[in-house]
């Protein structure tokens, strides 16, 4: 098979932009068969309840189930495959588990009020959601380490109750979800997946409680139902192909970074990896590193496809530039091997996740360095945050107006309420000022 050769861009070309704007444009555009698809689900199970989600879940997983009552999976059956886990693994989900709980505990949000001269008293009350349903692939995409990422935050939020939904092809269930699911405190689990599970969370059924928000990743019909029951229900986020931008000085082992992209490339063939560096001939030897360890690679055929379609090595000038690049690439996983990645890491304003130093590999981020691997793709870490506790908290504002507060506020509500002609509004406010002796 003949070299795969890197896309390159360089800062210096005068049609820069307008090629990265190439290079990260990603078709995310609903497909109408899929969408008018979900949207049959979704009101056949609004209809039809439990009904709808057994069919659904007999055609597509192949199961063979009679009564809702055989959905649900007892905590028993969780109990037993954490104990029933290698070693091995149980030590290492358990390590897991351990440094995701420890960082999320740090991101809970406390309630807080000050109050005025007057009396006055203002402030923020923070509530944990009633109820979080969350998605988990089943079959080959089965991953443990996103039932942690999850359930966790929504744990330590104090969430009354973690709904799981996870579908179970030919009946069958993977131990390591399962374990994980136990580990962090599943309260409630169902053997359903696709978007009759989205639409069964969003709306409930005669089994399955309806939630206040869905969280977690999925496929095509998944992330469409996530779409369409928004606004019934809150959702995290609509995620994009995994990516990865790792930006280096030349002075980190080119096969490392060569093995920090394909750590995404293998995601699937839309994911996308990227390599910055201020050193030409540095860019040279991770794709002589590329070529020689693609073969090793169990998942060689995806991985080549992502770097040859969506994958690019970009040359910069100097490590401000690169800075500059990540800013308007404001990727998912950014990996700053750099001598000072502190430095470098305060000109960055956009990245969902920032790994800084040679050693840190965006891989530990995926399991087991503690902060969520649920991150902002597709440019969107511009505006918004991984997932973390504060998804499963809501602020309520708290307002106490002392009969002084009353007397001067409702002064300044009146102008402003009847500039708007809102009438009732003003006399409102009046009625709390004081009338003068």
């Amino acid at each position: 098979m003949t070299d795969l050769k890197m896309t390159r861009l360089d800062v210096a070309d005068s049609n820069f932009a307008a090629d990265l704007k190439n290079l990260l444009a990603w078709d995310d555009s609903d497909n109408l068969d899929v969408h008018k698809r979900v949207l049959d689900i979704i009101a056949d199970v609004r209809s039809n309840g439990d009904k709808a989600v057994i069919n659904y879940t007999n055609q597509f997983d192949r199961c063979e189930i009679k009564n809702a009552s055989e959905l649900e999976l007892s905590k028993e059956t969780l109990k037993q495959a954490w104990e029933n886990l290698p070693e091995e693994q149980a030590q290492a989900l358990q390590i897991a588990a351990d440094r995701i709980f420890v960082y999320a505990e740090h991101q809970i949000m406390h309630s807080w009020q000050f109050k005025e001269a007057d009396g006055t008293t203002l402030g923020q009350k923070i509530t944990a959601l009633d109820k979080a349903g969350l998605y988990v692939p089943g079959g080959k995409a089965a991953y443990p380490s996103s039932v942690l990422m999850n359930a966790i935050p929504a744990k330590v939020a104090g969430v009354g109750e973690l709904i799981m939904v996870v579908p179970t092809p030919n009946g069958e269930t993977n131990p390591l979800v399962l374990a994980a699911a136990y580990l962090s405190g599943v309260d409630r689990i169902f053997a359903i997946g696709g978007a009759q599970a989205v639409a069964a969370l969003a709306y409930g059924t005669e089994t399955i409680p309806a939630v206040d928000k869905i969280v977690g990743p999925g496929n095509i019909y998944v992330a469409t139902a996530k779409k369409l029951v928004f606004g019934q229900v809150g959702i995290d986020m609509i995620a994009g192909p995994s990516e990865i931008l790792v930006i280096c000085d030349g002075q980190t082992n080119p096969d490392w970074i060569a093995m920090d992209l394909f750590s995404q490339a293998e995601h699937d063939e839309q994911a996308q990896a990227i390599l910055i560096s201020d050193d030409a001939d540095f860019l040279n030897a991770v794709e002589q590193s590329i070529n020689k360890l693609l073969p090793t690679m169990e998942r060689a055929d995806i991985i080549r496809t992502s770097l040859t379609d969506r994958g690019a090595f970009i040359k910069v000038a100097n490590l401000d530039e690169a800075a500059d690049v990540a800013n308007t690439i404001a990727p998912e996983h950014l990996e700053l091997s750099v001598a000072d990645p502190d430095d470098l890491c305060l000109k960055v304003r956009n990245a969902g996740a920032i790994f800084m130093g040679r050693y840190t590999a965006e891989a530990l981020g995926d399991y087991c360095a503690g902060p969520n691997h649920v991150l902002p793709t597709s440019s969107t870490a511009r505006y918004s945050s991984p997932l973390g506790v504060y998804d499963f908290q809501k602020r309520t504002s708290l307002i106490n107006c002392s009969e002084e507060g009353a007397h001067e506020l409702g002064k300044t509500a009146s102008i402003l309420a009847r500039g708007e002609s809102l009438t009732a509004h003003a006399r409102s406010a009046e009625y709390r000022i004081k009338t003068e002796d």
